[in-house]
């Protein structure tokens, strides 16, 4: 129907998350009218992420260093160590501006359907950043049944540090998404995270 070079461009850009047949026919043609100076940028990006972009040696956040700027931030408070799912979850908890502390990426949730396991997880690597240093750990997961499976995987595995195991308050319904949550909400639900090791 199309010429196989734009043929392979829809094909490409249906790879993405719910872009269907149409959504992606749509985008080539735009794309097709770009300036090469556009183009050029839009491959450049695409080609600077692979090369550029990295995981945080300590927190597993994207970084273009070793060592994530929220890491490297020394007004942080060290002693708060908040546990997300992944990189998105930590711009949405950044958003409400209340959150000073620092992050944890588990890089997915626990899920025997999907054969994600606790070890796919680095669940392990946060274990042993628990320290003296380390006072509360905040369990900021989405409030579904894979989230609540990991918490309490998680909870498990803290219950001999003496230290506060918190998790945030459902201001979040039920099957959502931190991501998607505004900024007052998620700031309801750090506000109202409740102690999970009494």
């Amino acid at each position: 129907m199309y010429p196989r070079t734009f043929e392979s461009l829809i094909e490409s850009l249906q790879k993405l998350p719910g872009v269907g047949r149409k959504t992606a026919e749509r985008y080539a043609f735009i794309i097709l009218e770009w300036s090469d100076d556009e183009i050029n940028d839009f491959i450049s990006s695409f080609s600077k992420i692979k090369t550029n972009i990295k995981k945080c040696k300590i927190c597993g956040n994207i970084s273009e260093g070793e060592i994530c700027e929220i890491c490297k931030d020394d007004t942080r408070d060290k002693s708060i160590v908040c546990v997300v799912e992944n990189p998105k979850d930590i711009i949405a908890m950044e958003k409400t501006g209340e959150y000073k502390g620092l992050y944890h990426v588990l890089n997915g949730v626990i899920s025997i359907n999907k054969g994600i396991l606790p070890d796919s997880l680095t669940i392990d690597k946060l274990i042993k950043r628990i320290d003296d240093s380390i006072d509360e750990v905040i369990i900021a997961l989405n409030p579904s049944l894979e989230g609540e499976t990991t918490t309490l995987y998680i909870m498990k595995m803290l219950e001999s540090y003496p230290i506060k195991v918190t998790k945030i308050a459902y201001g979040i319904p039920v099957g959502g998404h931190l991501d998607y949550a505004d900024e007052m909400t998620l700031i309801k639900a750090l506000k109202g995270r409740t102690n999970v090791n009494e």
